[in-house]
């Protein structure tokens, strides 16, 4: 069994701007699976980098309200909503409401800095 408070893993930011604690993660725990996992937070006001993640992606929104964007894609998205996001599809998401917004976001295969690469706005 492997149990880990979100709190207790180290937060770092993300190559998109955001604060995200890796709590599931193949290069790091005794675990052969083939995704990654992570809490992510946006700050009230701020939205994260424009980026395009080699892998598919799914958000799903723990708290506050933000606002997707997948390539010319928009939707607004509230605490309780899941995201899809295919693999090489530009993606932001911005923080449209007063408090922080937290998600946890599911890489699979495993999230990797050689497979996520920051692109200008409508790259």
């Amino acid at each position: 069994m492997l149990v880990k408070k979100t709190m207790a893993c180290p937060a770092t930011l993300a190559i998109d701007g955001c604060e995200i604690r890796e709590v599931i993660h193949p290069a790091q725990d005794p675990l052969v699976v083939p995704y990654s996992l992570a809490v992510a937070e946006v700050a009230p006001g701020t939205t994260t980098h424009p980026h395009r993640l080699q892998a598919d992606e799914v958000y799903y929104l723990l708290e506050g309200a933000g606002r997707m964007h997948i390539e010319d894609d928009i939707q607004d998205l509230i605490a309780g909503d899941v995201v899809y996001i295919p693999a090489n599809r530009v993606q932001w998401i911005e923080n449209s409401g007063s408090g922080p917004l937290r998600f946890i976001a599911l890489v699979s295969p495993p999230w990797s800095s050689t497979q996520d690469e920051r692109v200008s706005p409508g790259a």
